[in-house]
């Protein structure tokens, strides 16, 4: 009689292999971790232009053909514009370094003219308890102002300089997308078969995950271009140096909810106004809370927390976290996480109330007939009603 070997038991294998898994898993990603940016970046272009890549494969039948014309599409319309954009940036915001570095531009004299419209009480207030220090705060504005510029034109200028890093990660981004693009539906069929959940509880995963980094990306992204580009406009019309490098500010503020843009042209209304220029004041007032203000309250909503189904403080603070804790790729990876986090706590739920002898399933409620308890989910019994004349009896 054959003794069976212990090291040969299915449960010892399973264990393992789910070991093995973990390990090798662990070890790939911190492979591909200095590359992160990139294929995340692969994973959120071909989930957007998944749409239009599946029109591209009912016209020529052909899927790599369809995924070649979709990432030809992403080039044109989204990397060369976005480039152009930051060459632009990169100008302004040098120009205006140096205009600070020189003195051509000078925030004490912006300051002192705000103090000077102020009405006398008020100007004798602030004095008195030191709320408004002209020298001060000038030198805090100039160097707010010198420090952001100066990142601004040296983080793009370092991309450029640091021309064989990103051309790297830039060429691995498109050839990832390209057989995200191909191979999208083997690949989510492979997601499918390997995690260990049923396969309604993982769509219901995959398609929740698909569904906030598609509202995400393409919400918040064309929010901050428009609400950027109605900035700019607003600002080039009312003269304001380096108009561009401050509605590109804004449209990458814009990514907060509700505030983000509020934060760039807020400032400039309020020195108008106190620099007697009333009418670019209001101007820029009405501007930005009827026209910025209403793409952020009307298209937002639209785009980003109709298909998320999250409320809007949730966006906000995830938002917030995740570019907080990841940079510019967390404001998908913020809503991302908190959508995941919700949809399997809900899974958890569903389970827990569909299992026999859980405490979902065990838990009291009222029937509302005489304080009478009974487990949840089942209906609550109905009286029997006495026959006809046994209460004479």
């Amino acid at each position: 009689m054959n003794t069976p070997d212990p090291l040969r038991s299915p449960a010892l294998e399973h264990r393992t292999l789910l070991w093995l898994v973990v390990v090798f898993t662990v070890a790939f990603a911190f492979v591909l971790w200095p590359l992160a940016g990139a294929l995340l970046w692969a994973v959120f272009l071909a989930i957007v232009f998944w749409p239009m890549h599946q029109r591209c494969l009912r016209l020529v039948r052909k899927p790599w053909l369809a995924a070649l014309l979709t990432l030809l599409t992403i080039v044109v319309i989204v990397i060369v514009p976005l480039a152009m954009v930051s060459a632009s940036v990169v100008q302004e915001a040098s120009v205006l370094y140096q205009s600070l570095r020189s003195g051509e531009i000078r925030p004490g004299e912006w300051l002192q003219r705000i103090f000077d419209a102020l009405p006398p009480w008020a100007q004798a207030v602030m004095a008195r308890f030191g709320v408004f220090d002209v020298p001060a705060l000038a030198q805090r504005v100039g160097a707010v102002l010198s420090g952001s510029s100066q990142f601004i034109s040296t983080t793009l200028l370092g991309i450029g300089q640091n021309t064989l890093n990103f051309v790297v990660a830039f060429f691995i981004m498109l050839y990832v997308l390209y057989f995200f693009l191909r191979d999208g539906r083997e690949l989510a069929a492979q997601v499918e078969r390997a995690v260990p959940l049923r396969l309604e509880q993982t769509r219901r995963l995959l398609r929740q995950f698909v569904a906030v980094v598609r509202a995400t990306v393409k919400g918040n992204v064309v929010v901050a271009l428009v609400q950027g580009a109605l900035g700019g406009l607003a600002f080039w019309w009312l003269d304001v140096p380096g108009a561009t490098l401050w509605g590109a500010f804004m449209a990458l503020l814009s990514l907060l909810p509700a505030v983000g843009a509020a934060m760039v042209w807020g400032p400039v209304a309020i020195y108008k106004l106190f620099t007697g220029e009333v009418a670019g004041a209001i101007g820029l007032t009405v501007w930005g809370v009827l026209v910025i203000g209403l793409v952020d309250n009307v298209l937002r909503p639209i785009l980003v927390g109709r298909d998320t189904k999250l409320p809007d403080y949730v966006v906000l603070v995830a938002t917030v976290g995740g570019i907080g804790l990841f940079g510019l790729n967390g404001f998908v990876i913020g809503p991302v996480i908190a959508s995941m986090f919700i949809v399997a706590w809900n899974l958890l739920t569903d389970v827990r109330r569909h299992t026999p002898g859980s405490a979902a399933e065990d838990r009291p409620v009222q029937d509302g007939q005489g304080g009478a308890q009974r487990p949840e989910g089942q209906l609550p019994r109905r009286r029997r009603r006495p026959p006809r004349g046994e209460g004479e009896r």
